[in-house]
């Protein structure tokens, strides 16, 4: 029986618990400074109030100021944090990691140090002790997982990436089961951009429901799907060109971690619900009022996305007509601009494919 601690009680963090539990480990759910609501509680026996359900009884659940008592004796460290806390988990979890202890994130999204993308592994990596950062090589989950559907144990197909192949076995025996199924992946460049840039490009697919609904229109076979289809093929394409000009597989990006994680964003995750407030005509303000709180990584990843067009211009990575559709979203979610799909500068190369 391995023993798991996993820091970061919001819905995915305390979802991913639920498959190594089934299979008979102990595991530790430690919530941080953000997750008091979430710990008070399940440690009262009652369900996780953002989950809207039950979590199993077997579940330890402890605060930020326990984590020294939550990590004693742990073989997986679990980091279920938002990409904004990845540092500050590292930091955290730096007295007690070992270059022998598995560590697997489930975090998504990507940082851009002035030069170059860094993946939240490598980010996570920066962040322990000077001692640790070149032997402690975490491993990272992605793909499309609801985690409210996982808590109810649905079947949720995902993909484990990462560079010490003893680890990524080690955790796929922890927490593989009937209903949650792991897929190896060498390709953690391809797997870790897939992850990070669903969230900006789901976010863009949702705009069509939102306009049809703000329009007076009602679900069905004539509802903006032509729309939403077009948005959904240049996202893909674009994931393809940024995934290839980091030095990830392109075929990745047609996988799980592409446009399956795509769709179940689009479809059930919080990143579509916003997408469809601001389909509406809604602010972004008022947008992110209406989503009660909940954390969108989207906002992040077209920030640190766009502010990145720059440098990589001047370094001849990117032309200016390049990836339309993650410059429109900065213009609308970034700069407030109105929403206006650029259709007609859909579907093109990159200018340095063109070159070629």
């Amino acid at each position: 029986m391995a023993t798991v601690t996993v820091l970061g009680a919001g819905m995915m963090g305390s979802a991913f618990c639920l498959p190594a539990i089934d299979n008979g480990h102990e595991v530790r759910l430690v919530g941080t400074h953000l997750d008091g609501e979430v710990v008070a509680s399940l440690r009262d026996g009652g369900d996780h109030p953002k989950l809207k359900y039950p979590l199993p009884a077997q579940l330890s659940v402890y605060p930020i100021e326990e984590l020294d008592v939550a990590m004693k004796g742990v073989d997986i460290i679990g980091v279920g944090v938002s990409s904004q806390g990845v540092r500050w988990a590292g930091h955290a979890l730096g007295p007690y990691v070992s270059p022998e202890i598995p560590m697997v994130m489930i975090t998504k999204g990507l940082e851009w140090n002035g030069d170059k993308f860094l993946l939240m592994p490598d980010v996570l990596s920066d962040a322990l002790p000077l001692a640790m950062r070149g032997d402690v090589k975490p491993c990272a989950i992605a793909g499309p997982c609801i985690a409210g559907e996982l808590a109810r144990r649905e079947q949720t197909c995902v993909v484990l990436t990462g560079r010490e192949q003893g680890h990524l076995d080690r955790v796929t025996s922890v927490f593989a089961t009937p209903y949650y199924h792991i897929f190896p992946s060498s390709d953690v460049v391809g797997v870790e951009v897939c992850a990070a840039l669903k969230n900006a490009y789901a976010l863009a697919i949702a705009f069509s429901s939102g306009i049809h609904e703000g329009r007076g229109g009602a679900p069905g076979s004539v509802a903006m799907h032509n729309y939403e289809s077009a948005v959904f093929a240049q996202a893909a394409l674009e994931m393809q060109q940024v995934v290839t000009l980091l030095g990830g597989e392109v075929t990745t990006v047609l996988g799980l971690p592409g446009v399956g994680d795509l769709d179940v964003t689009c479809n059930g995750g919080r990143t579509g619900r916003f997408g469809r407030w601001l389909g509406t005509g809604l602010s972004v303000p008022a947008a992110i009022e209406k989503m009660e709180g909940a954390t969108l990584e989207c906002i992040d990843i077209i920030r640190v996305f766009c502010g990145a067009f720059e440098a990589m211009s001047k370094q001849g990575r990117l032309g200016q007509k390049d990836l339309p559709m993650m410059r429109h979203l900065g213009e609308v979610v970034l700069g407030h601009k109105p929403l206006s799909m650029p259709f007609a500068k859909f579907f093109k190369p990159l200018s340095g494919e063109q070159e070629r």
